[in-house]
């Protein structure tokens, strides 16, 4: 999984977003299968992005709470 191209699609799901604060909640089996790899493979490279504070993860407070992906301020 190509780290960089992830993020570029991430980084403008992320910014093309209407909510406010802007964020995306992200499927990575649809990720997955855009890419033809793993879902695995896209979690692990969203875990090394959050590790090199590229993107921050949080959960929504409300049901559902999905699992959110923000930029950093």
């Amino acid at each position: 999984m190509d780290k960089e191209v992830l993020y570029e699609r991430v980084q403008n799901m992320i910014v093309s977003s209407t909510k406010k604060p802007k964020y995306t909640a992200l499927s990575t089996v649809k990720i997955a299968d855009i890419f033809g790899v793993k879902s695995e493979d896209v979690e692990k490279t969203l875990e090394e992005l959050i590790k090199e504070g590229r993107l921050n993860k949080s959960t929504l407070p409300e049901p559902p709470n999905y699992e959110i992906y923000q930029l950093p301020q």
